[in-house]
């Protein structure tokens, strides 16, 4: 892959990674709940989440949503639906004001799971790969070089991305002890991640 193609390719990455989505919600709500611990975890969860994404989007399957509005509609409405039900949960999770009691325990592994689905499950982000990656293709160069290039390239960024928001937020919990902070916090989080389910139900393909 030429280089001036990996560099523009990784700047444009790192920019739209650096947008906050559900996927970094997700990640700075699991890290102001539970601290550093499950962040491996959370972190995996993404890396995973994008690779299948870009991966099943450079194989055809980007192509095939874009063009079926049957697969593209219950994808975007199994995505969504997944998002609200996330946030409904956050939003009535309950707040524990001393720090004695801990919150409830959740699995590392349903914390992988959460953020590899919600990942993964995003059909802006599977269309949006079907329409990104191939400016920095140079076509009479080996295809699968430059998309292993490409992918390994965008996965390490996305995890080191997912990474800096959850070590970020866990140092936070320290500053966010008052039961009303933590409960606003809870349904701004909650009401975005609905909000974010409602769009992605709710997103409709450019004629």
């Amino acid at each position: 892959m030429l280089l001036e193609n990996w560099l523009a390719f990784s700047a444009a990455s790192a920019l739209m990674l650096a947008i906050p989505g559900p996927t970094v919600l997700l990640v700075v709500t699991y890290a102001l709940t539970h601290g550093r611990k499950p962040a491996a975890a959370i972190v995996a969860g993404v890396a995973l989440g994008d690779l299948t994404a870009m991966t099943a989007s450079m194989l055809g399957l980007g192509v095939m949503l874009a063009t079926s509005a049957t697969l593209f509609t219950i994808l975007r409405w199994v995505g969504g639906l997944y998002l609200i039900y996330l946030g409904i949960k956050l939003w009535r999770s309950p707040v524990y004001v001393s720090e004695e009691v801990e919150a409830p325990k959740i699995s590392l592994g349903r914390m992988f799971i959460h953020s590899y689905t919600v990942t993964a499950l995003n059909p802006k982000s599977i269309v949006f790969f079907v329409a990104f990656v191939p400016h920095f293709i140079v076509a009479s160069d080996p295809f699968l070089p430059q998309l292993l290039i490409m992918e390994a390239t965008f996965v390490t960024l996305a995890a080191l991305n997912a990474a800096l928001f959850a070590l970020l937020a866990a140092s936070a919990r320290t500053t966010l002890r008052s039961p009303t902070v933590k409960r606003t916090v809870n349904r701004m989080g909650g009401g975005l991640l609905v909000g974010a389910g409602i769009m992605a139900a709710g997103y409709r393909k450019a004629a």
